[in-house]
C-alpha cells in the first residue's frame, strides 16, 4: 500500500511540474531579464526598424487573452454537479460495501444470503469500474487544462512583453491581476488533483476488497452446493456442543442485528420494484371491488353466490394480498434469507386467515403444524450457529416432516383447487427431508439445511400457487359476469366449464413459478438458467441461414400466445361460447373480430421479428409462398381474404339469422377462414368465407331482429268485421312475444254469411318465431271461443 501511495504522489508531482516554467516566467522574469539589458541596448537600433514590434494595444490584448485562459481554466477545473454526484456515489458505494463485508463475517452461511451477496458485490464492482472511469476522465480534463495554461508560453507577444523590462512596468497592474488569477487557478487545480488521486486510491482499494469478498462468497456457495460426498463438518456422532449459553445469546443478538441490516439494505435496494408491485396490486384491488360493488348495487348479489367464489366473496384485500406476496416471493429470487422467509411467513399467515372459514378443523390444525415447523426451521437457519444442537434440531424437524408428509398431509390435499401437482409436491417434500437427514448426519450441514428449507418451501408454495390460480380465475369470471350485466345479459353461464378451459394456460405459468422457487432454493437456478441461455443462444448454421434455438422457441411461443389471446379475448367482452341471446351487440362483435385480427397479425409480425430472420431470407420465403399459392393454396388465401372483407364490410355479423343456398341458421362465429352457423335442428354448418362472398345471402337481422309472420284463420258466427278486428288486436297486444311497435295487419281473403277467412300479419323476434305464432293461435282461439265464435287455423 505504501508503494501505491508513493506512485500517486509521483503522478501528482509530475502533473504539477509543467506549471513551474510559467511560474518562473511570471516571478523570476525581472531578475533574468535585467542581466540581458546590455544585450537589448545593442539590439535597440535593429528593433527600431523591425516591423514586428508590438503596440501597447497588442500587449493589452495578449494580457487579456492570457487572463481569459486562466479564468476559463479556473472555471473548468472547478468540480461541477456531476462530480459532486460522483463523490456521493463513491461514499454510498463504500457504505454498501462495509455492510456486505460486515455481514459476510457474522451472518450464517445460508444460500440465500450468499446469492444476494454475490449479486450485490457484482453490482458494486461494476459501480467501482464506472467510478474509476469517471475519475480518469476528470484527471484527463485537468491535464488538458494544464496544457492550455502551459501553451501561454507560445504567445510571442506576451513573451516579448515579459522580456522587455521597460514596457512591462507600464502593465504592472495587469500583471498583478494575471498573477492573482494564476495563483488561484494553480491552487484549485492542485487541490482537485489531490482529491481525485485520493478517490482513485480508495476506488482501487475497494475493488481489491470486492474481489476478495467475491472469492469468499463463491467458496461458500461451492461448499453448500449439491455434493453428497464432500464432507463439510464432522459426522454428527463425532461432534459435541461446548458453547456456553452466554456466548449463544451474544451470538444470537449479533446475528439478528446483521440479518436485520442486510434485509433493510435489500428493502431499500428493491424499493422501486416493491412500490410498483404495491401500486399495481392496489389498482387490481380497486378494479375488483368496483365490479363487486356494481353487481351488489344493482341487485345481483344473490347471483354471485351461484359462482361459488371461495375467496372473493369474503372481500378483496386478502386475495389481492396473496397475489402480491406470491409475485414478490417469485420475483425476489436472490433476496437475503430474512427478507424472503419473512415474505413467505406473511403469505402463509394470510392464507391461514382465508383457510380459517373454509377448511375443516383437522385440515386447519395440520396446516398450523406445517407453518410452525417452517417457522422453527427458518429461525434455526438464520440465527443459531451451526453446531450439535442446531443439527439435532434440524433432524428432529426432518423426521416430523417425513411423518407429516406420510400421514397428515392428506387432509390438506382435499381442500385444494389443484390436487394433481400436490402429489408431486408431497413426494418432493418427503424425499428432500430424507436427504437432509442423511447429509446432516454425515457432515454436509449446509446442504442439509438447504434441502430442509427447500422441502418446506416447495410444499407451502404449491398450496399458495393453487390458491393464486383460483383467485385469478374468480377475478376473470367476475369480470365476464360484470360485462354481461352491463350489456343487459343476466343469464348465468356455465362457469365451471369455462374455469376448466381458462385454467390450462395458467397451469403452465404456475408450474414455471414453482420450479423457479425450488431451483432457486437449491442454488441451481442460476446454473440452469445459464445452461439454457447458452443452449438457446448458440448460433446454428444450415446453408447460408444462421439461427438459434432461442429464436425458434420464441417464434412459436409468441404465435401460441397470439392464438391464445385471440381465443380468450372474447371472454373479456362478456362473450361465452354456445350462447344464443337475442340482444347480441353486433357492434361489439365487430370490434371483437377486428381485435382478434389485430392480435393475430401483430402476433405473427412480432414472432417473425423475434425470430431474427433476415429480410432477404424472408423475401425468399415469401416468394416460395407465392409459388405455393399459385399451385395449390388459392382457396386458403381466398377464404382468408374473404374473412378480412367480411370483418370490415359487415354483410353478416355474429348473431345474424341468414339463409344461404339451401342452408339457414344463426351465425355462431366468424373466423379468418370459415364461418360457423347453428341450424334450427342443432347442426353446426361450417361454410368457407369465400362461399359467403360468392353467393346470395338473405340476412334476416341486418337492420333489426324482427320478422314479419303470417297466420291464416277462419272465423264463423254472428260477428261484424269490426268485432273480429277488435278481438284480434286485443289478443296480439296481450302477447309479449309480439312486437306491437309495428301495427299488425289484417286481411280478409274471403267473406260469406257468418263466415270469414283472414290473413293476419304481425312482427315478432326472429329468435322466437315459432313461439310467437303458437302463442298467437292459442290466444286467438280462446278469445273467439269466449265470444261464441268458432275458430280454425
Amino acid at each position: 500500500m505504501k508503494t501505491l501511495n508513493t506512485l500517486y504522489i509521483m503522478i501528482a508531482k509530475r502533473n504539477l511540474i509543467y506549471l513551474f516554467p510559467l511560474l518562473a516566467l511570471f516571478f523570476l522574469g525581472p531578475l533574468t531579464y535585467s542581466q540581458t539589458t546590455k544585450i537589448k541596448k545593442k539590439e535597440t537600433r535593429t528593433r527600431l526598424f523591425n516591423d514586428t514590434t508590438a503596440t501597447d494595444s497588442e500587449y493589452l490584448m495578449a494580457i487579456e487573452k492570457a487572463g481569459e485562459i486562466l479564468e476559463s481554466a479556473y472555471n473548468d477545473a472547478t468540480f461541477d454537479s456531476n462530480s459532486h454526484h460522483l463523490f456521493g456515489e463513491i461514499k454510498r458505494t463504500q457504505s454498501k460495501l462495509d455492510l456486505i463485508l460486515t455481514s459476510l463475517k457474522g451472518a450464517n452461511p445460508n444460500v440465500r444470503n450468499q446469492q444476494m451477496y454475490s449479486i450485490v458485490l457484482d453490482e458494486i464492482q461494476q459501480k467501482l469500474d464506472e467510478q474509476n472511469t469517471a475519475i480518469n476522465e476528470r484527471n484527463l480534463t485537468l491535464e488538458k487544462i494544464k496544457n492550455r495554461v502551459i501553451d501561454l508560453r507560445k504567445d510571442k507577444t506576451l513573451m516579448t512583453l515579459l522580456k522587455d523590462t521597460i514596457r512591462r512596468k507600464q502593465f504592472k497592474k495587469e500583471f498583478a491581476d494575471l498573477k492573482k488569477r494564476y495563483l488561484s487557478t494553480d491552487s484549485l487545480m492542485t487541490k482537485n488533483q489531490g482529491i481525485l488521486n485520493t478517490k482513485k486510491r480508495l476506488t482501487v482499494q475497494r475493488k481489491i476488497a470486492v474481489s476478495n469478498a467475491m472469492l469468499m462468497v463463491e467458496n461458500k456457495l461451492e461448499k453448500s452446493g449439491i455434493s453428497m460426498l464432500k464432507k463439510e463438518y464432522p459426522s454428527l456422532w463425532s461432534t459435541g456442543d461446548s458453547v456456553s449459553k452466554k456466548a449463544v445469546t451474544q451470538n444470537l443478538k449479533a446475528k439478528i442485528i446483521i440479518e436485520e441490516s442486510v434485509a433493510a439494505y435489500y428493502l431499500s435496494y428493491r424499493a422501486g420494484g416493491l412500490i410498483t408491485l404495491v401500486f399495481f396490486m392496489g389498482l387490481l384491488g380497486w378494479y375488483v371491488s368496483r365490479n363487486l360493488k356494481y353487481l351488489r348495487t344493482n341487485g345481483h348479489d344473490e347471483n354471485l353466490m351461484q359462482f361459488d367464489f371461495k375467496y372473493l366473496n369474503k372481500g378483496v384485500i386478502l386475495p389481492v394480498t396473496i397475489i402480491g406476496l406470491t409475485i414478490a416471493v417469485v420475483s425476489n429470487l436472490y433476496a437475503p434469507a430474512l427478507f424472503i422467509e419473512l415474505l413467505q411467513l406473511i403469505l402463509l399467515s394470510v392464507l391461514t386467515i382465508i383457510f380459517k372459514s373454509r377448511w375443516s378443523k383437522t385440515a386447519l390444525q395440520n396446516w398450523m403444524i406445517l407453518i410452525g415447523l417452517f417457522f422453527i426451521l427458518c429461525f434455526l437457519d438464520l440465527f443459531i450457529e451451526i453446531g450439535f444442537v442446531q443439527r439435532c434440531a434440524f433432524i428432529i424437524i426432518n423426521i416430523m416432516g417425513i411423518r407429516y408428509g406420510l400421514v397428515q398431509i392428506k387432509t390438506i390435499k382435499n381442500q385444494l383447487y389443484i390436487q394433481g401437482f400436490f402429489k408431486w409436491a408431497s413426494i418432493i417434500f418427503i424425499g428432500l427431508n430424507v436427504l437432509a437427514i442423511f447429509d446432516n448426519a454425515f457432515g454436509r450441514v449446509s446442504l442439509a439445511n438447504m434441502l430442509a428449507l427447500t422441502a418446506f418451501v416447495s410444499l407451502t408454495q404449491i398450496i399458495a400457487l393453487s390458491v393464486l390460480l383460483k383467485i385469478i380465475l374468480e377475478i376473470i369470471l367476475l369480470q365476464i359476469y360484470t360485462t354481461r350485466i352491463k350489456r343487459g345479459i343476466e343469464k348465468i353461464f356455465d362457469h365451471e366449464s369455462l374455469s376448466n378451459t381458462l385454467k390450462r394456460p395458467f397451469i403452465l405459468v404456475i408450474i414455471y413459478m414453482w420450479i423457479v422457487v425450488i431451483a432457486s432454493n437449491l442454488n441451481i437456478w442460476e446454473s440452469l438458467r445459464t445452461s439454457f441461455t447458452s443452449l438457446l443462444t448458440h448460433p446454428n448454421t444450415i446453408g447460408s441461414i444462421t439461427f438459434t434455438l432461442g429464436n425458434i422457441v420464441l417464434f412459436f411461443i409468441i404465435i401460441w400466445i397470439a392464438h391464445l389471446l385471440q381465443k380468450y379475448v372474447a371472454y373479456f367482452f362478456g362473450e361465452i361460447d354456445d350462447e344464443n341471446e337475442e340482444n347480441i351487440n353486433k357492434r361489439q362483435h365487430s370490434k371483437l373480430l377486428i381485435t382478434r385480427l389485430i392480435v393475430l397479425i401483430g402476433g405473427y409480425l412480432l414472432a417473425v421479428a423475434a425470430s431474427g430472420m433476415p429480410l432477404d431470407k424472408l423475401s425468399i420465403l415469401l416468394g416460395a409462398l407465392g409459388v405455393g399459392v399459385g399451385l395449390g393454396l388459392q382457396n386458403v388465401v381466398n377464404n382468408f381474404v374473404s374473412g378480412v372483407i367480411l370483418i370490415f364490410d359487415k354483410p353478416i355479423q355474429i348473431g345474424d339469422v341468414i339463409d344461404i343456398s339451401s342452408e339457414s341458421g344463426r351465425v355462431k362465429s366468424m373466423g379468418l377462414r370459415t364461418t360457423k352457423i347453428n341450424a334450427a335442428n342443432g347442426a353446426e354448418i361450417i361454410i368457407p368465407n369465400g362461399n359467403l362472398l360468392s353467393q346470395n345471402i338473405t340476412n334476416w337481422t341486418y337492420t333489426d331482429n324482427y320478422k314479419l309472420v303470417e297466420i291464416s284463420i277462419e272465423v264463423a258466427g254472428e260477428a261484424t268485421p269490426d268485432d273480429i278486428n277488435s278481438i284480434i288486436m286485443n289478443a296480439l297486444e296481450s302477447l309479449p312475444s309480439v312486437h306491437n311497435a309495428k301495427t299488425p295487419q289484417i286481411y280478409y281473403t274471403a267473406i260469406s254469411d257468418e263466415k270469414y277467412q283472414l290473413l293476419i300479419k304481425f312482427w315478432c323476434s326472429i329468435y322466437k318465431t315459432e313461439e310467437a305464432i303458437s302463442s298467437a293461435r292459442q290466444v286467438l282461439f280462446s278469445n273467439f271461443k269466449a265470444k261464441g265464435l268458432s275458430f280454425s287455423a
